[in-house]
């Protein structure tokens, strides 16, 4: 099991701006992982508590609520992808002193894989969770249309976590950050990772679909593909499976790997 969980307001000297951090020490060995996980948009760190807590058994934690999201104040400076990944650039080190296992879900991939490009000192893995966006979907309306029919299939208690999550996050901020999540290349940043690199999704995810997973683990120089049951909360639905993913992934050693699909 892992160690105290204490939840933090961290203020980033650079930038000024506030991140909220859930924090659970882990098993305190020295060569154990330290794994920092970031939510999608709309989102906060309650979703990921699940996959939180399976992954302390292994290493220490952090869940964070980045700028406008959770708990954490907006930002004063607007919203971009390259923005959060210099936030998360910022954070990194005041966490660990050594690089951690990167882990993002839907729009938090888009962060991760920008802060692995930008910040690549900070990052020894990194792993992507129902990624997006799928260039072929990167609309309004197919991405409404694709979460509708997630929604409907959730389970339940991640669906309600959701709503409430959304509902503090507000449209006009939802908004606000969705034209960036739609413009976003996550397929052409991920070239520019040196970090291992791990696809997951879920098996019957509508948001972010197989030949899209595919395409995401075939553009990392040191990419593989993990498809587990479940749709686009399969860190939610899934935690045991998916830290065990997780987990394998961060004592991978850094070799090519070639396309693993397990089902």
């Amino acid at each position: 099991m892992g160690g105290c969980t204490a939840v933090r307001e961290l203020r980033l000297p650079l930038t000024g701006v506030t991140v909220t951090v859930r924090s659970t020490a882990g098993p305190g060995t020295t060569d154990a992982p330290v794994f920092v996980l970031v939510h999608g948009i709309g989102m906060s760190h309650r979703y990921l508590d699940r996959l939180h807590e399976e992954l302390a058994a292994t290493g220490a934690v952090h869940s964070v609520d980045l700028p406008g999201f959770g708990r954490s104040p907006k930002p004063p400076h607007g919203v971009s992808i390259a923005q959060y990944a210099d936030y998360l650039g910022e954070l990194l080190p005041m966490l660990s002193p050594s690089p951690v296992v990167l882990v993002g879900h839907s729009m938090g991939a888009q962060f991760v894989t920008e802060t692995a490009v930008r910040h690549p000192a900070v990052v020894a893995r990194l792993v992507l969770i129902g990624g997006v966006t799928d260039p072929a979907r990167a609309s309004v309306l197919r991405q409404a249309l694709d979460l509708g029919r997630d929604t409907v299939k959730e389970p339940f208690a991640g669906m309600m976590i959701v709503l409430r999550d959304y509902l503090r996050c507000g449209p006009r901020w939802y908004v606000a950050t969705l034209r960036p999540m739609l413009a976003y290349r996550t397929d052409l940043g991920l070239r520019d990772v040196v970090a291992p690199t791990l696809v997951i999704r879920g098996q019957d995810d509508p948001v972010s679909r197989h030949d899209w997973g595919v395409h995401l683990a075939a553009q990392a120089p040191l990419g593989r593909l993990l498809e587990l049951p479940g749709r686009h909360l399969v860190q939610f639905s899934a935690a045991t499976a998916t830290a065990a993913g997780i987990r394998e992934h961060a004592g991978r050693p850094a070799t090519p790997l070639d396309e693993a699909v397990a089902t």
